[in-house]
């Protein structure tokens, strides 16, 4: 099977979550990154007139795939450009709901907060993503060497950031600090990465507080150590802000505990409401604890979706 993945430039996260469902296809993927230009960028897909001339990236040409998957609202225009180029050849499957023109898609995949359903529609807990046994067990043996002396219980602190619904301010960085010192203080090994989205002062701040606790904070040179937390983890740290790296703590089985930033929207509060009624997450108050739950295997759900539909 012949897969494409077509992402936007930079959205590393949406493009995990296609190469996820391409990983339990057991397919390798060309990826096509690309960029759009005015006004396509605001107006795909509700608007796709004339869209391969606001598109800028990696060649859209046959032969055409088999598959396409589009990651998010900006690639479904330009997939719905491929499946009329291809005459409808390709399979067009797009992860995140599109927001207009659902029933000319393929499949659509969708967490259970997003509203899209239909007869195209596959609803998953979470986002699809990368993370299995197998990878887990890949990092574990790569990175217990540089990460193995760290005491246990080790805690993954996976820091995100400002974004359209949160904002992480100085205050909640602060507070944050504090509660990992204790932790660090108590006997935990402390595990913390950060993303762009995060700011060098909310950075400094938890270098701060974690100072002199034997923390491993990752400063973006050398390896990304990502997978390795996740693999090393006892217990998940997650801010509230990103879908992906809660959903990916999620496919671990390990606890989960989400880190409450300022704002939130009805969208992403009940995502984090299924995951608690679920039995995933938790809010972190400071102190963890241990429990189990079924670890999620949202991409195995689409891809059996995209098999079921080339069948019939």
């Amino acid at each position: 099977m012949d897969v494409w993945v077509l992402v936007e430039r930079g959205l590393t996260g949406t493009e995990n979550q296609c190469l996820g469902v391409c990983d339990a296809l057991r397919v390798t993927p060309t990826i096509k990154r690309f960029t759009l230009k005015q006004p396509w960028k605001t107006v795909s897909p509700y608007l796709n007139l004339g869209i391969k001339h606001g598109y800028d990236g990696d060649a859209l040409n046959g032969p055409w795939p088999d598959v396409l998957i589009a990651g998010g609202r900006k690639a479904a225009g330009l997939a719905l450009w491929v499946k009329r180029a291809s005459k409808g050849k390709t399979m067009v499957v797009c992860l995140q709901d599109p927001r207009a023109r659902r029933r000319a898609f393929d499949l659509i995949a969708v967490p259970a907060h997003d509203p899209a359903r239909g007869k195209n529609v596959v609803v998953t807990t979470a986002a699809p993503n990368r993370i299995t046994p197998e990878r887990m067990y890949i990092a574990k043996k790569n990175w217990e060497p540089r990460l193995g002396h760290l005491r246990r219980p080790r805690i993954a602190v996976l820091v995100g950031g400002n974004s359209k619904a949160y904002t992480l301010s100085g205050t909640i960085a602060g507070g944050l600090g504090e509660s990992l010192k204790k932790l660090a203080t108590d006997g935990a090994g402390m595990m913390v990465t950060a993303s762009r989205r995060t700011g060098s002062d909310n950075l400094t701040i938890l270098q701060a507080w974690l100072k002199d606790t034997g923390a491993y904070v990752w400063d973006g040179k050398g390896d990304n150590p990502y997978e390795g937390f996740l693999a090393l983890a006892d217990v998940i740290l997650v801010t509230a802000d990103s879908v992906s790296m809660m959903s990916e703590a999620a496919s671990t089985g390990k606890p989960v505990y989400r880190i409450n930033l300022e704002g939130g929207s009805p969208r992403l509060n009940k995502f984090h409401a299924k995951l608690e009624l679920d039995g995933i997450a938790r809010p972190f108050l400071g102190s963890i604890e241990n429990w189990n739950y079924t670890p999620l295997r949202d991409s195995e759900i689409v891809a059996a979706a995209i098999r079921d539909r080339r069948k019939a």
